[in-house]
C-alpha cells in the first residue's frame, strides 16, 4: 500500500512547529491543505516559559501570561531600571501556547496529529518522506524542528566553531506579603557569583507576590542539580530578602548557543526552529527569530517559492557578531558579565533590543561595537573573518 501522502508534514509540535501551524490555519490559502503533525507525545504539561519584547500585538497575543513596560539590568559596576517604549516585555507559558494551537487545530478536517517518534527523514527533489513506527508518510515538504542524534554528533568544537549551553533552573515563588513590581522585569541581574562562568539571575514578576525566579548560565557544561538549587535559594534569601516562600513550579532548560552553521532546507525538507538554527547564537534567544522564520516560510509558500534557505545580510551580520562573542567566552578574553555591563550601561535600550534582534543599522552596531574594548573584540572579529 502506497504511504499516505500530505501537503505539509510537521515534525516537532514544539513552538516552531506550532507557530508554523498556527500561521497556515489562520490564512485562507491553506484552508484546504492536508496537514500532518507528528510529536512523540501530547503536549499536556507547562514545560517552558518563553519572554521576549514586541512592539505591536503578535500571533499569540491572546494568550500572553504577563507584561512589563520596564526592564531592570543589575551588576556590581552599573545598575539601571529603563522604560521599554516602544516595546514591551511578554511572557508566554508553554502549556497555553500548546492548548491554544491544539484547540483551533481541532477545528480543521483537514489537519492531523500522529504521536510516535520520527525515525528518519528523506527527501528527493519531489516529494518528502518521514519514517515512522507505524510505517511511512509523505509530503510536499516536510518542516522539522527535531534536532536528531546525527547532527548533535556534529556539533564537535573546531577551532572556529563553539557550543555553549544556556542552561536554566526556574522557580514560580509565591510569598505571603508583597515583594515585587509586577511592571518591572529583571532581564539580568549579574550581582551573583561567577564562578562557573557568565551567570545572572532573571526575575519575572506576575503580581506582586509571584514571580518566575531563574538561575541562568551560559556555560559550556552543565551544574550539578544542587547548584542551580543553592544559588537560587541564596538569591531569594539574600538578595530579594525573602525568608518566607512556596515553590509553585518549577523548571529546567538547556538551549544550544552555538555559531555552528544549521542546515536550512535539504530540498523538501525546511528546519525550523533550533534544527534550523533560530537560536541566536549569543544570547540563546529563539522566540522571536522563529516567528520571523515562520512568517517567512507562508509568504514563499503562498507566492510558489521553493527556496527557505537564504539568509538577509542582517541575518549573516548578526552571525558575525554572535561568533565574536562566542569567540571572547570561549578563549576567556573577557568575563561575560562585563561585556554586557559595557553594553547595558552605554546604549539605550531601543538599540540593544534591535542590536539582539539583528534589526540593528550598521551605524547602531558601531555604536554597540564601540561599548566594548576594541583591543579584545577587534582582534576576536578578525580571527572570526580570516580563513
Amino acid at each position: 500500500m502506497a504511504p499516505k501522502h500530505y501537503q505539509y508534514i510537521i515534525t516537532g509540535a514544539g513552538c516552531a512547529g506550532l507557530s508554523l501551524l498556527m500561521r497556515m490555519m489562520q490564512d485562507s490559502f491553506f484552508a484546504d491543505k492536508k496537514i500532518l503533525v507528528i510529536d512523540q507525545s501530547p503536549k499536556t504539561k507547562n514545560d517552558r516559559t518563553w519572554c521576549f519584547w514586541e512592539k505591536e500585538k503578535g500571533l499569540f497575543e491572546s494568550i500572553v501570561y504577563h507584561k512589563w513596560n520596564n526592564i531592570q539590568f543589575l551588576s556590581k559596576d552599573f545598575s539601571t531600571t529603563t522604560s521599554l517604549f516602544p516595546y514591551q516585555y511578554k511572557m508566554i507559558q508553554g502549556i497555553d501556547l500548546y492548548e491554544y494551537v491544539l484547540l483551533k487545530a481541532s477545528t480543521f478536517p483537514s489537519i492531523e496529529f500522529k504521536y510516535e517518534k520520527v525515525t528518519a527523514i528523506d527527501t528527493t527533489d519531489y516529494q518528502a518522506r518521514v519514517e515512522l513506527r507505524s510505517g511511512t508518510c509523505t509530503a510536499d515538504y516536510i518542516f522539522n524542528s527535531i534536532l536528531f542524534d546525527s547532527d548533535k554528533s556534529n556539533m564537535l568544537t573546531t577551532k572556529k566553531q563553539y557550543h555553549f549551553l544556556q542552561h536554566f533552573k526556574g522557580w514560580v515563588i509565591q510569598t505571603k506579603e508583597p515583594s515585587f513590581n509586577p511592571d518591572v522585569a529583571t532581564f539580568m541581574d549579574f550581582r551573583i557569583s561567577q564562578e562557573y562562568g557568565t551567570a545572572f539571575m532573571y526575575l519575572m514578576p506576575t503580581s506582586e507576590t509571584t514571580a518566575l525566579v531563574e538561575y541562568t548560565l551560559f556555560t559550556e557544561t552543565l551544574l550539578a542539580k544542587e547548584a542551580y538549587e543553592t544559588a537560587l535559594k541564596n538569591y531569594i534569601n539574600n538578595s530579594l530578602a525573602i525568608a518566607d516562600y512556596e515553590i509553585l513550579h518549577e523548571e529546567f532548560g538547556i538551549i544550544p548557543m552555538t555559531n555552528q552553521k544549521f542546515s536550512l532546507q535539504k530540498k523538501r525538507v525546511i528546519n525550523i526552529g533550533i534544527a534550523g538554527g533560530q537560536v541566536k547564537g549569543s544570547t540563546g534567544y529563539t522566540f522571536q527569530f522563529i516567528q520571523k522564520r515562520t512568517a517567512t516560510i507562508i509568504d514563499g509558500l503562498k507566492k510558489g517559492d521553493s527556496h527557505f534557505d537564504n539568509l538577509s545580510f542582517r541575518q549573516r551580520k548578526g552571525s558575525l557578531y554572535d561568533s565574536v562573542l562566542l569567540n571572547v567566552l570561549h578563549h576567556h578574553k573577557m568575563p561575560g558579565d562585563k561585556i554586557f555591563t559595557k553594553i547595558f550601561s552605554n546604549n539605550n535600550i531601543d538599540k540593544i533590543l534591535r542590536f539582539l534582534d539583528n534589526d540593528s543599522s550598521i551605524f547602531e552596531d558601531l555604536q554597540i561595537m564601540q561599548s566594548v574594548p576594541t583591543t579584545i573584540f577587534l582582534p576576536a572579529a578578525l580571527q572570526e573573518l580570516l580563513p
